[in-house]
């Protein structure tokens, strides 16, 4: 018995060292370094060749005002100043001008009407309105140089054209067709824009 015990005791005693010796040496798994994972790496973003942009082509340049751009005139060898082959060709092209901005004088009054709205916001009422005021204005200039046109048309009838209205000299065909209102040379267009300089202050 005394011998049963004592293996008893044993095995117990053994019990108690299995079940302790884990307390004791607790084995804690030490996290592992971060694995480093190869992550996948982002798409390698290849440039295709990119579908050939389709770009309209530029609509004939709106021209207004001082911004046209008129045909030029090339003169024969010896021909006379303000010549039937010249004065036909500045006929043309004021007549063209003068049809274009009323075209767009027509085009305005039309998409006022149409597009007038009664928005809500105060912000987009006074940006329309804004919007209107600039467009009228700049009618309202294109509707002064149309008087100059027709005043123009005028001079020529009158075999007028192409002279200086202030020595008397002639304007000069580069001139012309720069600006083919022009009723003063280039000196006396300076010396008037010198005088005004002048009055401002």
């Amino acid at each position: 018995m005394v011998q049963k015990k004592s293996l008893m005791q044993k095995a117990i005693d053994a019990a108690k060292k299995v079940v302790a010796k884990p307390a004791a040496k607790k084995v804690v798994a030490k996290p592992a370094a971060k694995k480093v994972v190869a992550k996948p790496a982002a798409k390698k973003v290849v440039a295709k060749p990119a579908a050939k942009k389709v770009v309209a082509k530029p609509a004939a340049k709106k021209k207004s005002g001082s911004l046209k751009q008129f045909n030029s005139y090339i003169p024969k060898t010896n021909e006379k100043y303000m010549s039937k082959s010249q004065t036909k060709h500045f006929i043309k092209i004021l007549n063209e001008w003068k049809l274009e901005l009323s075209n767009d004088i027509d085009r305005t009054v039309s998409h006022m009407q149409d597009e007038i709205t009664a928005y809500a916001d105060p912000n987009d009422r006074a940006s329309q309105e804004s919007d209107m005021a600039l467009e009228l204005r700049n009618r309202d200039r294109e509707r002064k140089l149309i008087k100059k046109i027709d005043k123009t048309l005028l001079n020529i009838t009158n075999d007028e054209y192409g002279y200086c209205n202030g020595c008397g000299e002639e304007i000069g065909l580069n001139r012309l067709l720069a600006r083919p209102t022009a009723t003063l040379c280039i000196d006396c267009k300076t010396l008037d824009e010198i005088r005004e300089k002048k009055m401002a202050k």
